[in-house]
């Protein structure tokens, strides 16, 4: 190992943290947006979307102190987590998390600081979305590192602007968003898609990142019926549509996923079906077929606890000292061998 790898300048009580750990407050927030959403249909109390809201923005705020702590006590970590064909689409969680509480929490509280917050991280996202765009284009990427993560940068993060330009009454900045995330989207979903159906399979600590593929389609509806009011037209449809084959193409997966070991990975799984239940809940309230609040509330009990138990086990893996693991520092493989 040469001597200026990050590994040989670690100090001892210097634990590595992997960015997909950013993925714990996103997942945390994706569950008040769904907690949110049903409370602003009159049922479900809206304290308690507001209450995972802040509890999202602490846990983010821990993440960051770790993270900056390793990185500052590591020669050369956060370049190399940048520079991870692997790894880096996890950062833009970092900045792409902020977004939800500024809009969807601080702005009912504070406009003016809301919608300040929200468009300083909105801003932040964007540009972290070229340059991780840019190094993608300039760096040399090898087929088989793609995976659904690679949606997190511009697709998550233009989805989530939009929804969130919504809520704090900037429209056609909204509008430009969702033109982002939704280009992004078909471009990205067709390489990932192509990676997934032809080459070899993920290896297993990315196999949660499938649960991605549920995403965009639902994050895409929220975002637009955000803009465009609480209605169903033929681009909604279409959208559902969509969204409807990925959430059946889970099943297969369900064997794969059910041998899987718990890890930090496993918070993939979050923010991706918060969005569909999110998304549920729209179409639920806005068609309100028979029993639809049947469906409404199955689709956020469900969501809620699929999430309370990954934060459980997480919890429990952290003080147990086992399950939630630091794998190699910086190579292209390091998340696959987290597991």
């Amino acid at each position: 190992m040469p001597a200026d790898h990050p590994e040989n300048t670690r100090p001892a009580t210097v634990r590595r943290v992997p960015l997909n750990l950013f993925g714990m407050a996103f997942g945390i927030a994706g569950l008040a947006v769904t907690w949110l959403t049903t409370a602003r249909y009159g049922h479900a109390p809206l304290w308690a979307g507001r209450a995972l809201l802040a509890v999202s923005a602490v846990v983010w705020a821990i993440t960051v102190v770790r993270y900056a702590r390793y990185a500052l006590s590591v020669r050369g970590a956060f370049a190399a987590d940048l520079t991870d064909p692997v790894a880096a689409p996890f950062a833009s969680l970092a900045v792409i998390t902020p977004m939800l509480p500024a809009a969807q929490g601080l702005h009912a509280y504070d406009s003016r600081a809301g919608t300040i917050v929200f468009d300083v991280f909105l801003v932040l996202t964007v540009l972290f979305g070229g340059w991780l765009t840019g190094q993608w284009i300039y760096g040399s990427l090898n087929l088989d590192q793609l995976h659904p993560g690679y949606f997190l940068p511009t697709v998550a993060g233009g989805l989530v602007a939009a929804a969130g330009a919504a809520a704090v009454g900037q429209r056609t900045l909204g509008y430009a968003m969702l033109g982002l995330g939704l280009i992004c989207w078909f471009i990205l979903g067709s390489m990932i898609l192509a990676r997934l159906f032809f080459r070899p399979a993920l290896p297993p600590a990315l196999y949660p990142t499938l649960a991605i593929e549920v995403a965009p389609a639902a994050v895409a509806t929220v975002a637009y019926l955000s803009l465009r009011g609480p209605h169903v037209d033929v681009f909604a449809a279409i959208l559902a549509g969509y969204g409807v084959l990925m959430v059946l193409a889970q099943l297969r997966l369900l064997p794969a996923f059910l041998r899987l070991r718990f890890a930090p990975s496993f918070w993939a799984f979050t923010f991706s079906w918060a969005a569909v239940a999110t998304g549920v809940v729209h179409w639920t309230q806005i068609l309100r077929p028979p029993g639809y609040l049947i469906y409404t509330y199955a689709a956020l009990s469900a969501v809620t606890l699929l999430i309370a138990g990954i934060a459980a086990r997480t919890v429990l893996a952290a003080f147990s000292g086992g399950g939630v693991r630091t794998g190699p520092p910086h190579t292209s493989t390091a998340l696959a061998e987290e597991h």
